[in-house]
């Protein structure tokens, strides 16, 4: 998941007795598959807990493109350049989507850009990996933007509408994304023994990673029954997590790949996948910061904002002009 442990400002579900008359009327609302709407009355908890859900998942599209670009003059191929190229463009986009999106609810890009500068705002720890090898960006494709899908599907079910909009174009391109980095993955366990085993070794990097994109597991995600209650979430991380396994295993014995996992076998009884235990405290580390790139990539969308000053300043002085001519032949 792109937006992890994301606070709702609620310790606990509050009874119907508790809400106020507003309060039932909200949530009855959502509970009818009505979409909330910008002007729509919403209670300040939902309103800044879709501002941090919202921020967080566009924070996490705009670093994001930070591990491929890395790649993008040395893909093995003008294809793959081409793609390449066309899919951090993609990312580019969501994030746009988004921050348009969290706009809706009262808070202005500069504001999420400074929390995330700053240091005050998260995005998905996944991005805090390195990119060592060309299978790397195959390995991202398949597994984050994978993981990425199966949390973002749900969403276009979110009760809030201007989420729920953004998502379904997002959802089309991820799914993109996702073919994109198998296909480039197949090619190389199909080439030669080196590149088969480049590509086991960013499967074994990147394996666990992945599943903590989901975010902690259930009984220590506080806020997510809250989240759930309201719509803005759809399955608990556990669910999702659960569902990502169970789709990739099969596909990477497709690929001839082994899944790092000793503990990972089939249940018949639960019809699902048992996998081992996850570090928890690795992703924790990660997320507050301790990642092997997290310096790296917040400097970096630092570095490219201030360096792209002049470009905002130019837009903004360009429009001031043209309204000053439009008021001068009103």
């Amino acid at each position: 998941m792109y937006a992890q442990m994301v606070k709702t400002g609620a310790s606990r579900l509050k009874s119907d007795a508790e809400m106020s008359e507003r309060e039932r009327a909200f949530q009855d609302r959502i509970d009818a598959d009505v979409k909330i709407e910008p002007k729509d009355w919403m209670p300040d908890d939902y309103r800044r807990t879709l501002i941090r859900q919202i921020s967080q998942h566009a924070h996490s599209e705009i670093v994001g493109m930070l591990p491929e670009g890395n790649w993008l003059t040395r893909a093995p191929t003008l294809k793959r350049k081409a793609i390449l190229l066309a899919k951090i463009q993609d990312e580019g986009g969501h994030g746009l989507y988004l921050y348009s999106a969290a706009e809706t609810l009262g808070i202005t890009r500069d504001q999420m850009l400074e929390a995330l500068h700053d240091g005050k705002a998260k995005y998905s720890s996944i991005f805090n990996y390195p990119t060592l090898t060309w299978a790397d960006v195959g390995t991202i494709g398949w597994l984050v933007d994978g993981a990425a899908i199966m949390n973002q599907i749900p969403l276009q079910r979110c009760s809030y509408g201007p989420y729920a909009r953004a998502m379904v174009r997002i959802c089309k391109e991820e799914s993109f994304h996702m073919r994109q980095g198998y296909d480039s993955l197949l090619a190389l366990c199909r080439g030669t023994a080196a590149q088969k085993r480049m590509a086991q070794d960013a499967l074994d990097r990147w394996w666990w990673p992945s599943l903590m994109m989901f975010g902690p597991p259930d009984d220590a995600s506080t806020h997510s029954a809250q989240s759930m209650r309201w719509k803005i979430k759809i399955f608990s991380n556990d669910e999702l997590r659960q569902r990502f396994v169970d789709q990739s295993v099969p596909q990477a014995e497709v690929l001839g790949l082994r899944i790092p996992d000793p503990d990972l076998r089939w249940n018949a009884d639960r019809g699902h996948y048992d996998f081992g235990p996850i570090d928890w405290q690795e992703f924790y580390r990660v997320l507050k910061g301790g990642g092997p790139c997290n310096r790296e990539r917040l400097a970096a969308r630092v570095s490219a904002w201030e360096e792209g000053r002049w470009v905002r300043d130019a837009a903004l002085a360009c429009a001031e002009k043209q309204l000053r001519r439009q008021a001068a032949t009103a």
